[in-house]
């Protein structure tokens, strides 16, 4: 019998079997059965399609948890809450009592760090000098200067700043030939904002399941402000390991029957599309995930410090 490490426990994808006794939740898929010691589960996440019996929902709502369910995509569809239910209350009243600033910091921080880190790599293993004179020397002078910015407005600017001159470093490590040049809104121009646009859909997507499962509200954010601040904060500094780093793979390999542009947008084939969707499902590690969220969740709820994995 497992017993879950973070509170909420997330069943994602097609085809599982979920039920309960008195005392422990069995998901079973094909000739895989997990079993998990009920009092564990405070909040169950069903993500996709399943079968969900009424042993399960009876049995977690006797114990005081919760269950809410998701599009495949991430997309919260409706809940199920045990009468005097508080702890989402409890949870969000602390997240809005948090003082933004020392948290915003910590998350740019740590994204600048994952991305020098990145660049580094590549420029390391690529053995070519990919970057201006001086540019490696601003990056890191910025990350030092996050440290000892004071208002809000500062930190946002740096951080803009620095992601954008990443995602120009980005253009000349990815064959020129893509057309990629810097990151850019939708609709996307190019096979490489495409599949990075893909990326992210995907990294939210885990993300958002996390942040309900910690009851945590998705449009409440710290460094990042409007609808899914919280869930963009979170996945900002999970962006390299768990995209960048596969989209740029699989871009070096790009084929031009891969994709098709035109004058309103880029294309990527379903063969594309399919194989880089794969690959990104083992590269967003769920299980990273959830444990920065409780980071996050015990941080606002202890008044604490927040340490960002990446």
């Amino acid at each position: 019998m497992q017993t879950p490490a973070i509170p909420w426990l997330p069943v994602i994808g097609y085809g599982s079997h979920i039920k309960a006794t008195a005392r422990e939740l069995i998901v079973a898929q094909g000739s895989t059965t997990r079993r998990y010691p009920l009092g564990g589960v405070e909040h169950l996440l069903i993500v996709g399609g399943h079968t969900l019996h009424t042993s399960a929902v009876v049995n977690l709502l006797k114990i005081g948890s919760a269950i809410t369910f998701f599009d495949i995509d991430g997309t919260p569809t409706g809940y199920l809450r045990p009468p005097g239910y508080t702890l989402d209350e409890e949870t969000r009243a602390a997240q809005s009592r948090a003082t933004p600033h020392r948290y915003a910091q910590a998350i740019a921080t740590a994204a600048v760090r994952s991305r020098l880190l990145f660049v580094e790599q590549f420029c390391e293993t690529a053995g070519a000098a990919l970057l201006y004179e001086g540019e490696l020397f601003l990056l890191h002078q910025a990350r030092d200067e996050l440290a000892h910015l004071i208002t809000m407005d500062e930190l946002r600017r740096l951080h803009r700043l620095t992601t954008d001159m990443y995602y120009e470093i980005l253009s000349r490590m990815v064959p020129a030939e893509l057309g990629y040049r810097r990151r850019r809104s939708r609709p996307n121009r190019d096979p490489v904002n495409a599949m990075l646009s893909l990326g992210y859909a995907m990294l939210f997507g885990n993300a958002c399941v996390s942040v309900t499962g910690a009851h945590l509200n998705p449009d409440e954010g710290l460094l990042h402000e409007g609808a899914g601040s919280l869930v963009y904060d979170l996945i900002e500094p999970q962006k390299v390991a768990m995209v960048d780093r596969v989209v740029l793979a699989h871009a070096a390999a790009l084929t031009p029957e891969d994709y098709e542009c035109g004058a309103a947008r880029c294309y990527l084939s379903d063969d594309c599309a399919g194989r880089l969707v794969e690959a990104l499902h083992a590269s967003i590690d769920q299980n990273r995930i959830d444990s920065q969220v409780k980071l996050l969740r015990d941080a606002f709820l202890q008044n604490g410090e927040y340490q960002v994995v990446y």
